[in-house]
């Protein structure tokens, strides 16, 4: 029997996942932070090796045993870094077919219908990667504001703390944010916090994203415009790849991954009307399944294996996998 090897390499965990031919998940490894960005590629290697290795062990096969293999890795975005990360791939011991792609592309394969749609993420950051029915591939950078590129979890943050700055300079109007960030910080006052963020005593975080949303639902204007802000900044993203991929007339999956798409509707309605006035025929798909199962799916066709033929039984065998785990 030949085997598939699928590998999520992120910015806080790695997933490896093997499967048969025939979309049988038999094998699942966990390893922590696989992003060079923030391990270095000798961390990315150990990371690697230790989930690789557990799935296989798990699956009971070889690297010999592995017909094709895909891998969505955090921080790869450009043809210049594929040389890096073959080298880095090829600790594993691999002699087959390899498919390298930004991680967020995972969740566009394992969450599509057909394999093309657009994978729209929001989360800690913001991502966005397209796919077309023939093939053309569309993107941000993924590189948050720096870029211009704001929806996720810290670009709402950072809009809550303009929101409690113009508190504190008058320019604009009390905010129940304001009490949030001095709980959070520490803060016994909005001078010490404004000072004490500006010489970088006090660091926001991405995390603290929850707050803003249950302050808006508890009817704080400003906190609901923050979030209704963040969500068409999302929606943005996607508008952005649609018109690469002149996918404007087409009924297209967008693929939602992240928290912040559990946010409710301030977030995801205004997700939701930003696309549908550039791509009336979209529709709304949630990732319910573990992106690995993208990278899986990209390695069949490296096999020369149809991956769609598999999907439905990849996806409901990688369930019960890993629920017999837990």
């Amino acid at each position: 029997m030949h085997h598939l090897l699928g590998v999520d390499v992120g910015g806080s965990k790695t997933h490896a996942l093997i499967a048969d031919e025939n979309g049988r998940a038999l094998g699942f490894g966990c390893a922590g932070m696989g992003n060079y960005q923030g391990v270095g590629y000798d961390g990315m290697r150990q990371v690697l090796v230790h989930s690789v290795g557990r799935a296989m062990e798990q699956a009971g096969v070889t690297a010999g045993d592995v017909i094709g293999a895909g891998f969505g890795i955090g921080g790869f975005d450009w043809p210049s870094q594929v040389q890096a990360n073959r080298e880095v791939i090829a600790g594993l011991g691999l002699a087959c077919p390899i498919d390298i792609v930004n991680d967020a592309t995972l969740g566009l394969v394992a969450g599509t219908s057909a394999g093309w749609g657009i994978a729209l993420v929001g989360g800690t950051g913001c991502n966005c990667r397209g796919r077309s029915r023939d093939g053309r591939e569309g993107r941000v950078t993924g590189e948050g504001d720096r870029f211009g590129e704001w929806g996720g979890g810290g670009g709402l943050v950072e809009r809550a703390l303009q929101a409690v700055s113009h508190e504190w300079s008058k320019r604009g109007p009390h905010t129940k944010l304001s009490d949030a960030l001095l709980q959070l910080t520490g803060a016994k006052d909005l001078d010490q916090l404004i000072e004490g963020l500006d010489l970088g005593r006090y660091v926001i975080r991405a995390d603290w994203a929850p707050a803003v949303f249950q302050i808006a639902y508890a009817g704080d204007a400003v906190a609901g415009d923050a979030v209704t802000w963040a969500g068409h900044e999302e929606g943005e993203l996607a508008c952005a790849v649609i018109r690469q991929l002149k996918m404007e007339n087409e009924s297209v999956e967008i693929v939602q991954i992240g928290g912040l798409f559990d946010g409710g509707p301030l977030y995801s309605d205004a997700v939701h009307e930003t696309i549908l006035k550039v791509a009336p025929k979209a529709v709304f798909v949630r990732l319910n399944v573990p992106p690995v199962v993208g990278g899986v799916l990209l390695a069949a066709h490296q096999a020369g294996i149809e991956s769609q033929a598999i999907r439905a039984r990849l996806i409901a065998t990688t369930e019960v996998l890993l629920k017999d785990q837990a």
